[in-house]
C-alpha cells in the first residue's frame, strides 16, 4: 500500500493582505506525480512559494505535511535540508557564482555526507549529459546570459542532483520548444520513483505528453475545483478553462 508523502491541508496564503490561495487540500502518495493546471493569476505560484516558504507569501491557516511532519513553519533551509524542491518559474541570474560552485554548496548544505570535488564534478557531468548540456556549462554563472532552455535545464540539473524527496516545478514548460521541452522532460522523468512526488504546475496540456502524471487538478481563484486523470488536461486543451468555470457558476 501507498504511504502518504505530502500533505495540504487547508491552505489560506495572503500576499500583501491580499487571499491568492482559499483553503485549499492536495495529498501526494509515494511515486505519484501531480499536475496542477490554471490560468494566470489563478493561485498556482503563489502556492509553490509558499510551500517551500518565501517570506512575501504568508500562510494565514492549514498546515502542510512532509511524510506526517508538520514543515509549515519551517525556514526555506530546512524545507530544503528536508528534501523538498522547488523549479521556479523565473530562475534568477547569480553574477559570478559558477554553476558547479552552486551545485557543490547546495548538495553540502542538504546532505552531511561528505562528496570529494571529483566525484561531485563526475556526478554533475553525468546528469549534464542527459540533459544535453556541454561540460563547459558548470563552469558559466548559474543563469547569467542563459536562454529560456539553459535555465529550465539548469533547474532540473539542481533537482537531479539534489534528489528530493517532494518536488514542486512551477511552469518548468514555460519558454521551450519542442526539443528543450523533451530534453526536460526526460531529466523529470529519471527522478520518479517509488519513493518521491512531484507537483507539476503547467498552463499547457503538451508537457503532460512527455510527463505522464498520475492525476490533473485544475486551479481557478485559489482552490482546486476540479480533479481527474490525464484525459482531464486534454479536455482543458479542447474546450479551454472557461468551460469549467461555467461548470461551476451552474
Amino acid at each position: 500500500m501507498k504511504r502518504e508523502l505530502f500533505r495540504i491541508e487547508d491552505l489560506h496564503i495572503s500576499v500583501e493582505g491580499k487571499e491568492v490561495v482559499k483553503g485549499l487540500s492536495l495529498t501526494v502518495y509515494e511515486g505519484e506525480v501531480h499536475a496542477l493546471m490554471g490560468r494566470n493569476g489563478s493561485g498556482k505560484t503563489s502556492l509553490s512559494c509558499a510551500l517551500l516558504g518565501h517570506p512575501n507569501y504568508k500562510i494565514t491557516s492549514g498546515r502542510i505535511f512532509l511524510r506526517g511532519k508538520d514543515v509549515t513553519g519551517l525556514s526555506p533551509e530546512d524545507r530544503a535540508r528536508g528534501r523538498m524542491f522547488l523549479a521556479f518559474q523565473y530562475p534568477v541570474a547569480i553574477p559570478g557564482v559558477s554553476v558547479m560552485n552552486f551545485l557543490r554548496t547546495a548538495v553540502k548544505a542538504v546532505f552531511p555526507e561528505e562528496i570529494s570535488v571529483r566525484d561531485l564534478r563526475l556526478k554533475v557531468n553525468e546528469k549534464m549529459k542527459l540533459l544535453g548540456m556541454e561540460p563547459s556549462f558548470a563552469s558559466r554563472y548559474v543563469n547569467d546570459g542563459f536562454s529560456g532552455g539553459e535555465k529550465k535545464r539548469l533547474e532540473i540539473l539542481q533537482m537531479m542532483m539534489l534528489e528530493p524527496q517532494f518536488a514542486v516545478l512551477d511552469e518548468t514548460d514555460s519558454g521551450l520548444d519542442i526539443d528543450a521541452l523533451k530534453i526536460v522532460a526526460h531529466g523529470i522523468n529519471t527522478q520518479r520513483s517509488e519513493k518521491s512526488g512531484i507537483l507539476l504546475i503547467t498552463h499547457y496540456q503538451r508537457m503532460l505528453d512527455y510527463v505522464r502524471p498520475d492525476y490533473v487538478h485544475v486551479m481557478i481563484d485559489g482552490n482546486i475545483v476540479r480533479s481527474g486523470d490525464e484525459n482531464l488536461a486534454r479536455e482543458l486543451e479542447s474546450k479551454g478553462y472557461d468551460s469549467i468555470s461555467s461548470a461551476i457558476a451552474t
